[in-house]
């Protein structure tokens, strides 16, 4: 039976921008993002420091609380940037902010602001957390290199902080991404890992050769690509080794992607608590998890060191069978009607089709499901005819959930992989 009487474990979505924060509204507990400067993942998106009121004020408004990571090394002459960006921070209300460096912490204790230890830590025992803890860090994410017979021996030695994991998403050959090949290959330390702008090296073939055996090991393999976690069948044992806070990767993955992995996370936990956690879910959500970008699953380090089979050796990217592809874009809403006027440039739709409708330039994201199809005055069509070039394009009309703009529209179509 589930242990009710404990706090519910937090589940955290990963922000590339607006049109994923849209994508999670109702589905997470809290959401993690970076600014301009000073995060992990400088190529996403990113928000401009002057729109952080206006994140957390949408994230409170919907009971999601905001975390900015500010985790990268900093330097000496990044202090009075990293100032102002807590300033907002504090003036934003943000729930807190995710951080590793010394010097960062304690300005961060001066300003006020709740703050958790970053992975990049790598807090690998008990004595390191308690540390941490004795800082006045509200929360510790802990090393992905832990088994989870290590994390809940930490765990049970703290007296106050909470303990965070990663439930699913990319993963590092490295020590929980501190880890300098990307800017030994770029000759240039502005693109170290630990500054956020990793080249991904590892997700490359390589030759590697043994000059004292004369022996070539590798000879044009993935050998360092590993695959993606995925914890989704073991949320019960997580959860049951009290750790508080599940967090997906992915600030660079597309809102669909953050989407469903949030979607199949977030009734996984709540199945857990509500005592009808079954395989058959499990087998559906592993379905679900399949369709959008992966590089093939892995459990990590929870059950032991990671083995040869948890190396993705065939493909440096995503081996989904599923795809995105462009089939129309939005010629006009209108409100009055809750529908939407749509140029369908290829392809086709029918009843009950799920389409995504994402703005180019505008933060709409709308998963719809096509409940009814007008092309002129011919109404409750079943399908449309198929659209194979500019000059059989048809403009269709269409109920949508929510107010959408002039933008690209995508469907996911299913794609056998070559």
């Amino acid at each position: 039976m589930t242990d009710t009487s404990r706090k519910r474990v937090e589940l955290m979505a990963p922000l590339k921008n607006y049109k994923s924060l849209n994508a999670v509204l109702g589905k997470a507990d809290a959401v993690y993002f970076g600014v301009e400067s000073f995060n992990m993942r400088m190529y996403s998106d990113n928000f401009r420091l002057e729109k952080l009121n206006d994140i957390v004020k949408t994230c409170h408004n919907h009971n999601i609380n905001a975390y900015l990571t500010t985790n990268v090394v900093i330097y000496e002459n990044e202090f009075p940037l990293l100032e102002q960006i807590l300033d907002k921070a504090v003036e934003a209300e943000m729930d807190a902010v995710i951080i590793h460096d010394i010097g960062a912490i304690q300005l961060v204790k001066e300003k006020g602001l709740d703050f958790h230890i970053s992975t990049q830590a790598n807090i690998s025992n008990s004595q390191t957390a308690l540390f941490y803890e004795s800082l006045g860090a509200e929360r510790l994410i802990l090393a992905r290199e832990l088994s989870l017979e290590q994390i809940k021996e930490i765990k049970n030695k703290l007296s106050n902080a909470e303990i965070e994991t990663f439930v699913h998403g990319a993963q590092c050959t490295s020590i929980s991404g501190r880890c300098y090949f990307s800017a030994e290959i770029c000759e240039s330390q502005d693109y170290s890992a630990n500054r956020g702008k990793c080249i991904q090296p590892c997700r490359r073939k390589w030759r590697v050769y043994d000059d004292q055996n004369n022996e070539l090991l590798y000879d044009g393999v993935f050998f360092i690509n590993a695959k993606d976690l995925c914890m989704i069948e073991h949320i019960p044992k997580l959860i049951e080794g009290n750790i508080d806070a599940f967090k997906i990767e992915g600030r660079m993955r597309d809102p669909i992607y953050i989407e469903e992995t949030t979607s199949c996370y977030r009734e996984a936990i709540d199945a857990y608590y509500e005592n009808n956690f079954t395989q058959e879910k499990v087998k559906n959500w592993l379905n679900r998890l399949n369709k959008v970008y992966n590089r093939g699953f892995s459990t990590g380090f929870y059950f032991g060191l990671p083995k040869g089979s948890e190396i993705q050796r065939e493909f440096d990217g995503n081996i989904s069978d599923h795809k995105k592809i462009e089939i129309g874009k939005v010629l006009n809403y209108f409100p009055e009607k809750k529908a939407a006027k749509i140029l369908l440039t290829s392809g086709k739709l029918k009843l009950n089709d799920e389409i995504f409708i994402i703005g180019t330039h505008t933060d709409t994201y709308l998963r719809q499901e096509i409940s009814s199809i007008q092309i002129k005055q011919k109404k409750n069509l079943t399908e449309t005819p198929i659209v194979t070039s500019k000059k059989n394009r048809i403009a269709v009309g269409i109920i949508v959930d929510n107010p959408v703009k002039k933008m690209i529209k995508y469907s996911n179509y299913n794609s056998n992989r070559n």
